[in-house]
């Protein structure tokens, strides 16, 4: 991924992002009606990821936000878990602690993959912790189709019920790499859920206008938006089993902000123009419509 020219800049490459997630799911575990607990969570941050939280504008904003998307990943992947997956596909990790902070089977197979930094960077910080299941690192750039397919195969040939994850990844593809990675994933014979988050082509265009203008500088530009919302993945062999918006989530654990409390009840069909950012499980067709 580039880098930024200047020296100051508070993101210097995507890897840096997940430094700044993390900010906020250190802020949530000290919430005494907390949605979840990652005590890992400001170690990951590091001095660096609350800098950026600082410095990126609306950096400290949006909360609630990221603390309803990491709750709806831990939901839905604990019911593909317990639904009887034996393997987490866990792309683009960044400074996730799933593996070590949430109940899990032992017997569970989990392996992260994002690129050589980040997972450098992260086995550093947590190279003392025990996790609570089989857990294993990737070094691997998703942008690499031809190295991507092969691990894709390499894994599901191990494994009888597979649920990939995906968090904070898709907005920066383009819908066309979007696809390439539904059809790769699709492919696999044990490939049965895909857990991603989602947002509408007027909350892209919001993120767009104001901290994507620094993150795009850093090359970590947000492009994906589709109007289709969850059904842009049908083509490409995945269908929506559940979705769940952000904003409603945050209402139902008394987090919605004042200022957005209009913006409810969520609207009923396509989402073009409302701002809506929403995690989706997909599960894969029974009979794909195709795969490129």
């Amino acid at each position: 991924m580039p880098e930024m020219n200047k020296p100051n800049a508070p993101v210097r490459n995507v890897s840096d992002t997940a430094r700044w997630v993390a900010c906020f799911r250190a802020r949530e575990t000290k919430r005494s009606d907390a949605l979840f607990r990652d005590p890992f969570a400001e170690r990951l941050a590091g001095e660096r990821g609350f800098h950026i939280a600082g410095a990126l504008a609306d950096g400290n904003k949006h909360d609630w936000a990221w603390a309803a998307r990491t709750y709806l990943f831990d939901q839905f992947l604990s019911r593909e878990i317990q639904a009887g997956a034996d393997l987490v596909i866990n792309l683009a990790a960044g400074l996730d602690a799933r593996p070590y902070r949430m109940q899990l089977p032992a017997s569970l197979r989990w392996v992260e993959v994002d690129l050589p930094e980040i997972i450098a960077y992260k086995t550093e910080i947590l190279g003392g912790e025990k996790p609570n299941c089989g857990l294993e690192r990737i070094s691997l750039d998703l942008a690499d189709v031809a190295a991507r397919n092969e691990l894709f195969a390499a894994l599901d040939s191990h494994a009888s019920k597979i649920v990939v994850a995906s968090e904070g990844l898709l907005i920066y593809f383009t819908p066309e790499a979007v696809g390439s990675l539904a059809s790769s994933l699709a492919r696999g014979q044990h490939f049965r859920s895909w857990v991603i988050d989602l947002a509408s082509p007027g909350q892209l265009k919001l993120m767009q206008r104001t901290t994507g203008k620094q993150l795009s500088e850093a090359g970590a530009a947000f492009q994906f938006g589709p109007p289709e919302g969850p059904g842009f993945f049908l083509p490409y062999g995945w269908e929506a089993a559940d979705v769940q918006g952000l904003l409603k989530t945050a209402a139902r654990f008394k987090r919605c902000p004042a200022e957005l409390q209009a913006l409810l009840p969520e609207p009923e069909g396509p989402m073009r123009n409302y701002p809506w950012t929403g995690v989706c499980l997909l599960h894969k067709r029974q009979h794909p419509a195709g795969t490129d």
